[in-house]
């Protein structure tokens, strides 16, 4: 497979049968993997399918693609995931939005809730959403998507959990507790169709979990409980299986 470089942007106009000068971080990236004059890549803009292309300029600062061919063909799944999760401490949240984007999540809302470890507020906020935008651009080039998931601002679980119950988007809403009656298979199997026209707001607590308190919020915001089982697993491991489970269970692989 070609090298995949996003190059997204207002002014990023990608034509067939023209030049189109990369973008710095790109340059930086193709000096990295020892690309050539004449080497062939693919380059996305994020508005949906990709272009075949040829590298035909590489310098220090500056590097120039001939665009080829547009391909339709899409990596997404039948299906729309929002992950919204629980803040995770150390490179946890790292990992699993990384992962979450292989897996096909549509968009990620980070949250701060009671027993989140790590509390990101103000400008160390924004520097991390950031951050994991960057990483989210980095998995759509390695794994073949064409569509970048938004990471929204960082949010009080509360007052998400309000702005969602007025809302009345988002399809079906899960919240994933160990305490929860019913299993997401036989959950997917009674809404299999909601789901693939609707989408689905996962919501997945921190390390911890989440408080009582917090639960109920929840299921009083139109969110139903679901179960992985017997077994408690980890907050970077909760939301990515439940990821493999719809994409299983709905035709996502």
């Amino acid at each position: 497979m070609a090298p995949r470089f996003f190059v997204g942007g207002a002014d990023a106009v990608l034509a067939a049968e023209s030049d189109f000068p990369l973008p710095e971080p790109v340059v930086r990236h193709a000096q990295v993997l020892r690309l050539a004059p004449g080497d062939a890549i693919t380059l996305f803009d994020g508005r949906g399918g990709s272009h075949a292309a040829t590298l035909v300029e590489l310098g220090k600062r500056h590097a120039l693609a001939r665009i080829g061919a547009h391909d339709a063909a899409e990596a997404e799944p039948p299906f729309r995931v929002t992950l919204a999760q629980g803040l995770a401490g150390g490179d946890k949240m790292d990992w699993l939005i990384e992962k979450a984007v292989e897996l096909g999540v549509a968009a990620i809302q980070p949250l701060q809730a009671s027993r989140s470890v790590v509390r990101l507020s103000g400008e160390r906020a924004q520097k991390r959403q950031s951050h994991w935008q960057a990483l989210v651009q980095a998995a759509c080039e390695q794994c073949g998507r064409n569509r970048l998931p938004a990471v929204a601002e960082v949010t009080n679980l509360d007052t998400w959990l309000a702005r969602v119950a007025q809302s009345g988007n988002g399809g079906t809403r899960l919240l994933l507790s160990p305490r929860a009656a019913q299993a997401l298979p036989a959950l997917v199997a009674e809404r299999r169709e909601a789901l693939l026209a609707d989408g689905v707001t996962l919501l997945i607590g921190p390390e911890g979990g989440l408080a009582p308190e917090e639960e109920q919020a929840a299921l009083q915001a139109g969110f139903t409980g679901v179960s992985l089982g017997p077994r408690i697993l980890r907050t970077e491991t909760a939301g990515l299986a439940c990821l493999a489970t719809l994409n299983a269970l709905l035709g996502g692989f």
